[in-house]
């Protein structure tokens, strides 16, 4: 009786990562042997970089916030102060976006932080 080495089985699987490996350079991507670690190091850097993105994209927002309150007069810390005093919960990410595209919203919201800063350091020199 011959061997049962469940071949379809091993077959499909090496087909898998195979296939997976496509667009690997050199024998990375043709030989079944060394596609599987370039495939298994790929899944860890896609780990990896799906948790740097999200880091990414919050210094992206913060560097677009940061240099639309400077053309107005204020540090970013500072500003983030006002809103924090003006009560107004707005994310990083929205917070960009009106700063790139809608100036005027943004211009608005930054009235509103720098009242409230300004409220909050006149307090604190009256106390």
């Amino acid at each position: 009786m011959p061997r049962a080495t469940n071949g379809p089985a091993s077959r499909k699987r090496r087909k898998r990562i195979l296939l997976r490996a496509k667009g690997f350079r050199g024998f990375r991507s043709k030989l079944f042997r060394y596609a599987k670690d370039a495939v298994y190091k790929a899944w860890q850097y896609e780990y990896r970089d799906r948790k740097r993105r999200k880091g990414q994209f919050r210094r992206l927002w913060i560097a677009r916030i940061s240099a639309a309150v400077r053309d107005r007069g204020l540090t970013y810390s500072r500003f983030m102060e006002g809103l924090k005093a003006a009560n107004i919960d707005l994310d990083r990410k929205v917070l960009a976006d009106l700063a790139v595209s809608d100036e005027k919203a943004f211009d608005v919201i930054f009235a509103q932080a720098k009242k409230a800063i300004e409220a909050k350091d006149g307090a604190a020199l009256r106390a």
